[in-house]
């Protein structure tokens, strides 16, 4: 089975795996003899490459660091700290330093705030390192009562909050995705994968539970059982294959092709995306923040999760959220659709498969 493509998570930074800092920045010495300060050149980067960089800078950084984001018109990561000191270490190691209010720890303990009196069906919330606030969403359902209780507490955070609304209802995208079927359910396939030497596939946790089979086609042989699946809380699953036989790491383009998968990697603020699904097939957009909280209702809140501008509907659960040859992350779910537009949240893919101790391939 190919993985199906719709056409068109808690790091210190806005970046994801801790990836060691090769030949990251370079230094130059200023053509005056007498100036002895040096100075730094921005690297120009690739999104994947800015993810790996926040990373680092994250680790080294520590409680001076404040977020970062991938600018994609200049191909450079910027990086927010709260002094100078930590604004030098950034631009030695090639980013853009960008002294901010709120530290990532005041933004932290905003978002425990939110969580302790704002857990409210409908709404979500995530780090914009851009705005350096935390960004909360409420969906069409939020109302009345509930409505007045959110905009209390956010106006309560004041300049670490702000409050959007988002068309719709936030709700988890079941009904399935590269399509793969289990009962009455259909969900998408997310990564073909490895794990103990044998064929299995990641996807959505919210597809099914743990001993459910899953077939290409409705009523269709078995091709896979599942044998994990983590939701609410997270929102992954791995499926094993019922036959040996190996599969290709690779995403369906939906009459584009097929895009070659040969490794995982973590999202990156204003990184550019694609996701690819049952429903809606291959659609792209960009990642406007991490470590988002949703609440979906029902208590099923999901945490740790990659938020976009990517359209998604009901069946593009589980596909899969990548930038080129890069494993990005699971759809989970959010709101609108693909004529309108809306707001979808990803469960990163890396948290996955160490959850599972696979690996692509």
């Amino acid at each position: 089975m190919k993985h199906r493509r719709i056409p068109k998570r808690r790091a210190a930074l806005a970046g994801g795996a801790a990836v060691a800092l090769l030949g990251a920045g370079v230094t130059l010495q200023t053509a005056n003899a007498s100036d002895d300060v040096p100075r730094f050149e921005v690297k120009a980067l690739s999104a994947t490459a800015a993810g790996d960089l926040a990373s680092t800078l994250g680790e080294k950084l520590g409680g001076d660091a404040a977020g970062a984001y991938y600018d994609v018109k200049s191909r450079t990561l910027v990086v927010n700290v709260v002094d100078e000191a930590a604004a030098d270490s950034v631009r030695e190691a090639g980013g853009r330093a960008r002294v901010v209010e709120n530290t990532l720890a005041e933004l932290s303990d905003a978002r425990r705030t939110l969580k302790e009196r704002a857990t409210i069906p409908g709404t979500s919330w995530a780090v914009d390192p851009v705005t350096n606030k935390v960004v909360v969403t409420a969906d069409g359902t939020v109302k009345g009562a509930a409505w007045g209780e959110l905009t209390e507490v956010v106006k309560g955070l004041g300049s670490k909050a702000e409050l959007k609304r988002a068309s719709g209802e936030f709700r988890p995208f079941l009904a399935g995705g590269d399509a793969i079927h289990s009962g009455g359910g259909r969900c998408s396939l997310g990564f073909n994968v490895v794990k103990d030497g044998q064929p299995h596939f990641i996807t959505a946790g919210h597809c099914g539970e743990a001993g459910s089979q899953w077939s290409e086609t409705r009523g269709g042989p078995a091709v896979g059982v599942m044998v994990d699946s983590r939701f609410p809380g997270n929102d992954f699953a791995l499926v094993k294959y019922v036959a040996d036989t190996p599969h290709p790491s690779e995403v369906n383009l939906y009459g584009g092709g097929a895009q070659p998968i040969t490794k995982a990697g973590e999202a990156t603020v204003g990184m550019k995306v694609t996701r690819s699904g049952s429903t809606t097939r291959v659609h792209d957009g960009e990642v406007t923040g991490l470590d988002a909280t949703v609440n979906y209702g029902n208590g099923q809140i999901v945490e740790g999760l990659i938020q976009t501008t990517v359209c998604a509907e009901p069946g593009d659960s589980g596909g899969s959220l990548f930038a080129g040859d890069t494993a990005i992350g699971l759809t989970s779910g959010g709101s609108g659709d693909c004529t309108s537009g809306g707001t979808t949240f990803f469960q990163p893919v890396p948290e996955a498969l160490t959850a599972f101790g696979a690996q692509i391939g």
